[in-house]
């Protein structure tokens, strides 16, 4: 897979300003001489897709784009359920989307940023450096009396040109050694890591030498993200104290948001995009269960 690195590697420069975006700085922002090409990825796991959601609502001109099929690449025996999208296809979708050379970027889904820390992630990994995420999504708009529509823009082509790699990656072996000469975290909820229960993959428990870390404390009760400073404890407390920090999860997406907390931290990690769903094709691979790394 293009950009995959074989070992752990340093993390690269933070994203400059915040990631996030407030509901009220996105509304000042569309107001504006350049408004941001605005972009909807709301998913769940299991379904149904999100294309529905998008139908019955919308921020004023997004556009939908599917995780499942345009933020992944179809899935193949040793890979996990959400592998790298292909980038000439990516650059398709995105030009269709209306983005730009020159275009910010601002990727949102229902509440949480589950799905769209996924897409910001993403475009990122693929030379967009404008990139910026609604905290507290759609809910936040609403609450914020932006204007929902139901009408499918026809925005411009644009003429983006993508790279595949501008960020680092893991694949499972750089994940196993980072575990041990560096900080893990694995971002599924703690019943997952400690393999009581697998509602997805085939095989239950983590990484040897991965520490819990799920996203659902990366965020307040509203759904947005917690201040800098709080984040900031959260992931010194967990071991990120000036090592190299990989995340993984189930397929990718959740320690997409994990990064995105981190970002908003001020601190970078790098992901495994394979995560535990392509740990677990290699039956070689080393399986812990319980509240231990191992």
């Amino acid at each position: 897979m293009t950009g995959r690195q074989t070992a752990a590697v340093p993390p690269g420069p933070p994203t400059p300003g915040s990631p996030l975006v407030s509901a009220h700085e996105l509304r000042e922002r569309c107001a504006g001489d350049h408004p941001p090409v605005l972009l909807d990825v709301r998913w769940s796991l299991g379904g149904p897709p999100g294309r529905g959601d998008y139908d019955r609502g919308h921020l004023p001109g997004a556009v939908f784009v599917d995780l499942d099929t345009e933020l992944a690449a179809p899935r193949t025996p040793t890979s996990g359920r959400h592998p790298l999208p292909d980038v000439a296809a990516l650059q398709r979708v995105l030009r269709a989307a209306g983005v730009g050379r020159t275009s910010s970027v601002v990727v949102y889904d229902a509440r949480d940023a589950t799905s769209a820390a996924r897409g910001w992630w993403v475009l990122r990994w693929a030379g967009l450096t404008d990139v910026a995420v609604l905290d507290g999504g759609l809910a936040a708009w609403i609450e914020a009396r932006g204007e929902v529509s139901t009408a499918e823009p026809s925005p411009a082509p644009g003429d983006v040109v993508l790279r595949a790699g501008a960020l680092p990656v893991l694949d499972a072996q750089a994940a196993a050694a980072l575990a041990r000469s560096g900080l893990l975290l694995d971002a599924r909820a703690g019943e997952r890591y400690r393999g009581e229960v697998e509602p997805v993959d085939p095989v239950a428990g983590h990484v040897p030498g991965a520490v819990s870390a799920p996203t659902a404390a990366n965020l307040g009760p509203d759904g947005r993200f917690l201040p800098a400073q709080a984040l900031r404890a959260r992931f010194t407390a967990l071991g990120a104290d000036g090592r190299e920090v990989g995340v993984y999860c189930g397929s990718g997406v959740t320690a997409a948001h994990e990064l995105l907390a981190l970002a908003v931290a001020g601190t970078d990690g790098v992901l495994f995009p394979g995560s535990w769903s392509e740990w677990v094709t290699d039956s070689r691979r080393e399986v812990v269960t319980g509240s231990s790394p191992g």
